[in-house]
């Protein structure tokens, strides 16, 4: 069977002789051109991403809003009064909202007893478009903004 030849040198020289065939590093242009394209990559995927974290948190704020609606709700019917405090309610809010919201509970006394639960942005949240959320006792929600509940 014959055998195949590879690709032959000249005798004598070594393999490294001809630096013109040889896989050359890149230069400076490619390498600036590389990092304005990622440059230009993150200035449009990065605000995107942190609209989309600030989203996350206020439908995370909102479900939790209208949880513990529910359970005050319950607690009347089971207390006659609605609960003074969140911690009383018995449903404590996520790390998330936590982390992006302050929650408050108001009462007002009086017949009929009402209380609104509110969830004001705080840190990166502050820039959310929607502001403020909040929810009543008749379930009546509200943001800063209309239309964003």
């Amino acid at each position: 069977m014959p055998r195949l030849k590879l690709a032959s040198r000249a005798p004598g020289r070594a393999p490294s002789a001809n630096r013109a065939t040889q896989a050359r590093g890149v230069t400076l242009i490619e390498l600036m051109v590389a990092v304005a394209v990622v440059a230009l990559l993150m200035s449009v995927a990065l605000p995107s991403y942190r609209d989309s974290m600030r989203k996350s948190s206020r439908a995370e704020a909102q479900a939790w809003l209208m949880a513990a609606a529910g359970r005050q709700q319950q607690f009347l019917v089971d207390r006659r009064s609605f609960a003074a405090t969140v911690a009383e309610i018995g449903i404590a809010p996520p790390a998330g909202v936590t982390a992006a919201y302050t929650v408050n509970l108001t009462l007002v006394d009086g017949p009929p007893p009402e209380f609104s639960l509110s969830a004001v942005p705080r840190g990166a949240q502050i820039g959310e478009r929607c502001g403020s959320l909040a929810v009543d006792q008749a379930g009546r929600k509200s943001a800063t903004v209309a239309g964003c509940w």
